[in-house]
């Protein structure tokens, strides 16, 4: 769950190098040869190249990455989905997807408003009485619009050095099978002061949207995961889809998932560790959820084409004036060299990235992850969206 200057994500681990121990076993191995599923979409020779790149540069053990478009679906993957079976990354490969969960929440939220059910406006003290208080924290004063471009200032749990440390440092292969609760996160966050008083800030934090899947909870009567699946997962048929709760394995096929440790003594880089079985509840509605590529592709497609909001309710999605062109109401925008803007969201979580985005009007999206919740080269994603969004044009300007 990252702050934007490393993009929006489920955890802060960008700053860190990833170690993969057996990457040149991999390598030998042909594990980087990208492996394209047939479909009626033409090749792309650039977007293997960057795919590949996630392997040999980024230190990733895995890539793949999906584009729909008019012509149809391009599916293509390098490196291994397992370091020791050397198994290739399938397209109907589950994986954790981190904060794109918040894309989701934010879309059911929006049509709760397009319902008259919930308003943009409306406080969280209004429906979560009592729950938002001290440090100088204020429910009566933070709105759901706040909550959904992170302009509240509430704190973000995930910052809180020991609920990170059981989380996602040092003691998570003891901690990996704890459990935590919505109300008790939000608690987390509330040991500690605002950052800002709400609106007058932007800074991205999870907190938001574990508040907002208590409030979908509280407007409907139904926990999110169950709204989503009747709002979203069924009508688009997004069966790869899931919210595992307190689950610690994935559903299958799935490969493995790879994080790092800390940097050890002079700087070397940290052991991977396999991490694939893991209790998630430490992200719940900011950033529990499981997927595939192409869910996850028919899902912004949906969205960004006007079919699962009204059209006013899509534009406010896209607005934001709030966070000086950051931040939107669980969108963000890609801005490209070649003039492009996309949407999206991006999902970091323990041993996984994943950012999928699209053209304005849905016509073209793509989506890309790694096994690894560190990508070493910095660059590796720009390259990927260019070869993919700036070299070729058969569709109009976004």
């Amino acid at each position: 769950m990252d702050p934007p200057d490393e993009r929006p994500g489920m955890a802060q681990r960008t700053a860190r190098t990833p170690v993969v121990a057996a990457v040149l076993a991999a390598l030998l191995a042909g594990g980087c040869a990208p492996q394209e599923r047939p479909a009626a979409a033409p090749a792309r020779p650039g977007v293997s190249a960057a795919v590949r790149g996630l392997v040999t540069e980024g230190d990733a053990p895995g890539a793949a990455a999906l584009a729909r478009d008019g012509r149809g679906t391009w599916f293509g993957t390098a490196g291994v989905a397992d370091v020791r079976s050397k198994r290739r990354i399938r397209a109907d490969d589950r994986f954790r997807a981190g904060s794109v969960t918040k894309t989701f929440v934010a879309t059911v939220a929006l049509q709760l408003v397009a319902e008259r059910r919930l308003r943009l406006d409306d406080t969280v003290e209004r429906h979560l009485p009592g729950l938002v208080r001290g440090n100088g924290n204020d429910g009566r004063r933070i709105t759901v619009r706040q909550l959904l471009d992170h302009t509240s200032g509430l704190f973000d749990y995930t910052g809180d050095r020991e609920l990170r440390d059981q989380s996602f440092g040092r003691g998570l292969p003891v901690h990996r099978a704890g459990s935590h609760s919505p109300r008790q996160l939000v608690r987390v966050a509330l040991r500690h002061p605002p950052r800002f008083r709400p609106g007058n800030g932007y800074r991205y934090s999870n907190t938001d949207y574990i508040l907002l899947g208590l409030i979908v909870r509280q407007v409907t009567g139904h926990p999110y995961p169950v709204e989503i699946r009747r709002r979203i997962l069924r009508p688009l048929r997004l069966s790869g889809t899931s919210f595992p709760g307190t689950r610690e394995g994935l559903p299958a096929p799935h490969g493995r998932a790879y994080s790092t440790e800390p940097s050890g003594p002079g700087g070397h880089r940290g052991a991977r560790v396999d991490v694939t079985a893991l209790d998630p509840s430490s992200a719940g509605a900011a950033g529990e959820m499981v997927s595939t590529l192409d869910d996850l592709g028919r899902f912004l497609q949906a969205l960004l084409s006007g079919r699962l909001l009204p059209a006013a309710q899509l534009k406010r999605m896209r607005d934001t004036s709030g966070t000086h062109g950051q931040y939107g109401l669980g969108l963000f925008p890609v801005r490209l060299p070649c003039g492009r803007t996309l949407w999206g969201h991006n999902g970091v979580i323990n041993g996984s990235y994943v950012l999928v985005v699209g053209t304005t009007d849905g016509r073209r999206v793509f989506g890309y992850r790694v096994n690894s919740d560190v990508i070493r080269d910095r660059q590796a994603e720009p390259r990927l969206l260019a070869a993919e969004f700036c070299r070729r044009s058969p569709e109009p300007r976004s």
